[in-house]
Formats: C-alpha cells, structure tokens, sequence
C-alpha cells in the first residue's frame, strides 16, 4: 500500500519536471477549448501495478478531467487492454500522457519481473522479498509493484528494523557483542538480522537469538548446511548472486526467503501507450 498524499506530491515533482513553464507543443497547436478521449491501453500481456498512481497524475494536473480505471493492481491482462480511459481537454490530457505512462510503465515492469522470480521457485517453501535498492523517492510504489507481482517486501527503510552487516560487526567486535548491544534498545516488536558469511558465523548467530540469518554469497552447498545448522529454529534468508538461474538450486536448499535486487533494480519497462478512442 502507499499513502495518497505522499503520493500526490511525488506526482507534482514529476509533472514540474516534465512541463516546466508550459507544454509548448500543445499550446502551439491545441486550442483551449478542445476535447478529446483517450485510452491508455497495453501492448504486450502484463500483471499491473500502479495504475491508480497513473490515473492520479490525470487528475492532479487536471481535476475536470474525466478518468475511469478499467484494472485492478494484481490484475493479468492481454494485449490490447484498456487500463484507463481518460477524456476531457486535451491539452491537459496531452501534457500530463508522458508522466502517466512512465510511471505506469516502470511499476508493470517490476511486477511482471518479480512473477518471473515468484514462478521459478514455485513449489519450493520459499518466498521471493525485494530490497532497498529502489529508485531514490520511488521506493513504497516499486515495493507496491513487487507485491502486485507476488513478492514480499524487506525493510522500507532503516527505522523498519536491525540488520547488523559485517561493518557493524567490526565495530562491535562479534556478532554476539553486536546483537547484545541492538538488543539493549531494541523495541519489542521489531526484528533483528544478521548477515552471515561463514558457517560458523551461523552458529554464532543462532547461539545469539536472532530473529533472521541472511546467508550472504554463500555457495549452495554452505546454503544446504547452514539450514541444516539452523534447522528451522529461526528464519534463514538466502541473499547475492540471486538471478533468474541460480534462484532456483538455492530456494531448494530451504531457506525461508531469497532476497534480489534485480526485480526493482533490473526490471524493463513493459510497453503501455495512450491512444486516442475515436
């Protein structure tokens, strides 16, 4: 989920920087009276995610125009589908059509590709999650995207929870010093991870209490044996070198999660455009 009014002026940022003083194409050529209608429609099949924030921007730019959303976000749609209808001046509809579609384009595409992480560790026990490797100021709708395509979201940002890393580690001395000190300020609900390298870095965060050990870089077969280790007395997530043809042998280790930054950071745009309905 995502807030409206964050939203809201996210979509004004992007507008400013798209129009600036004026659409000069449509000022030129558009007279002010003039309407039209329009349907943003798809190009190729695609799960959709973000298409409110799309209609949004519509009617930000302008609040007369009419928008009717035909989709859901979740939704798999055909080729050819119409995603928003939009009618009004077109002018407004012209100046605001870039924005929209971009948008729209970029938050499709991370859904469609975290389905492609989700499918190929079907049947196994564990879940895809993202990471916080996002586009600076997109990060609540390109983690909306990755739920829309059946992926589970990490932290939102750092007050979202403890991951002690191998630098806070050094700092600290050892994992056991480390999650001792997290611990002593640590609110009741919120969870405690830490990356783990080594096996025995493992064991030594298991004799901690963690509440998650991320398996970083490991190969398979420390993955298989640091699940074994654990066996099933914490959560295990399994991270680095996570692609459409390795994410497979490791969700087969069982690990509880596999987290990638390839379906927000690597994801392409899928193909929308706006046509006019006449």
């Amino acid at each position: 989920m995502y807030d409206s009014f964050a939203t809201d002026k996210l979509i004004d940022l992007w507008l400013t920087e798209d129009i600036g003083a004026c659409d000069l194409t449509v000022h030129t050529m558009i007279e002010k009276g003039e309407t039209g209608s329009f349907y943003m429609n798809a190009r190729e099949p695609m799960l959709i995610a973000g298409v409110d924030v799309a209609a949004r921007v519509f009617s930000r730019y302008d609040p007369s125009l009419h928008v009717d959303v035909r989709v859901n976000d979740g939704d798999k749609v055909a080729k050819g589908a119409i995603l928003i209808a939009v009618s009004g001046s077109a002018r407004s509809v012209l100046t605001a059509e870039r924005t929209a579609l971009n948008i729209m384009q970029r938050l499709c595409g991370i859904a469609n590709h975290t389905a492609r992480y989700v499918e190929a560790i079907a049947g196994t026990k564990a879940r895809l999650i993202d990471s916080r490797k996002t586009t600076p100021g997109l990060r609540v709708l390109e983690k909306h995207a990755v739920t829309c395509g059946g992926g589970l979201n990490h932290r939102l940002g750092l007050d979202n929870g403890v991951m002690i890393k191998d630098n806070h580690i050094a700092v600290c001395g050892s994992i056991a010093a480390a999650v001792a000190r997290a611990r002593r300020q640590l609110p009741v609900l919120t969870k405690l991870e830490v990356e783990c390298d080594r096996l025995d870095q493992v064991r030594e965060a298991l004799q901690a209490g963690v509440d998650v050990i991320m398996l970083d870089n490991m190969s398979v077969p420390d993955m298989r044996e640091a699940v074994a280790i654990v066996n099933g007395r914490t959560k295990v997530e399994a991270s680095g070198g996570i692609n459409l043809e390795t994410i497979r042998p490791i969700a087969e280790t069982g690990v509880d999660y596999i987290s990638t930054s390839k379906i927000t950071q690597s994801a392409p745009a899928v193909d929308i455009g706006l046509d006019d309905a006449v």
